[in-house]
């Protein structure tokens, strides 16, 4: 086993925007959905490099609620390869014991897709190392939009008086309720945007943008990423001075 890199901190939930696979494909003359299916390794080291670490929570953007607007054969051939590493992937995910979640509007997808999410999910959701999140129709405003509803929902039955509704009191309500919330979200292919993705749980996240086509993106580009992590000084709103002496009394 490779030896593993001494950090002075690691973030908890990294969450990873993994873009530039059209892009690496149509360098290479190649169709699109060869570049997804050359993301596919990109996944594998990166979930081996985040569990080897101990990262507590990894959040994949896999396939966001605008990405239907993709011309049909790429939406198609996305679908297809989600559902072939499903069949594939899930039991050494749960070998290694990694825990597997959708977080998205599922509806949408096939039937026989949301069965082998369900199985997956069911088969791995006893595991207590990462929890691996795939974001598949997903979107930021959808997100908070249904944790509204939900607690508008509560509040119409008479469970919760509309006064309750705290910061806190909607966040349980995220797709990503019990986990902690992301403080890295890694984007590669070069570009600077967050995409409707995770927009609440990113108040405080570290941004780390890489210049590399997701693809590319292995264990070492991962370590980089780390690295800038382990660089930053997180304030949370405080001065830095006050960070310093709440580290040097810890």
């Amino acid at each position: 086993m490779t030896e593993l890199k001494d950090f002075s901190r690691l973030p908890r939930h990294v969450a990873i925007i993994m873009d530039g696979n059209n892009r690496w494909a149509k360098a290479r003359n190649l169709p699109s959905v060869a570049g997804h299916k050359a993301g596919v390794e990109a996944v594998r080291a990166v979930v081996d490099g985040c569990a080897r670490y101990g990262v507590e929570a990894l959040t994949l953007f896999a396939f966001s609620s605008e990405n239907w607007r993709r011309p049909p054969g790429e939406v198609s051939g996305l679908m297809e390869l989600f559902m072939l590493a499903l069949k594939r992937e899930v039991k050494k995910l749960h070998k290694n014991n990694i825990r597997l979640r959708l977080i998205g509007e599922r509806s949408r997808f096939s039937e026989s897709l949301q069965g082998k999410i369900a199985e997956a999910e069911a088969l791995t959701r006893g595991n207590t190392g990462l929890t691996l999140n795939i974001a598949a129709n997903y979107g930021g405003q959808w997100d908070i939009a249904q944790a509204a509803e939900t607690l508008a929902r509560r509040v119409q039955a008479g469970q919760l008086r509309p006064e309750e509704i705290t910061p806190e009191a909607l966040e349980a309500e995220l797709s990503t309720a019990g986990q902690p919330l992301p403080d890295l979200c890694i984007r590669t292919g070069g570009e600077q945007r967050i995409s409707n993705f995770l927009l609440w749980q990113f108040a405080y996240a570290e941004l780390y943008f890489s210049p590399v086509y997701w693809p590319d993106f292995d264990r070492g580009e991962l370590e980089k990423a780390f690295a800038a992590f382990s660089g930053r000084q997180r304030r949370f709103g405080k001065t830095s001075e006050q960070i310093e002496a709440e580290e040097t009394h810890a």
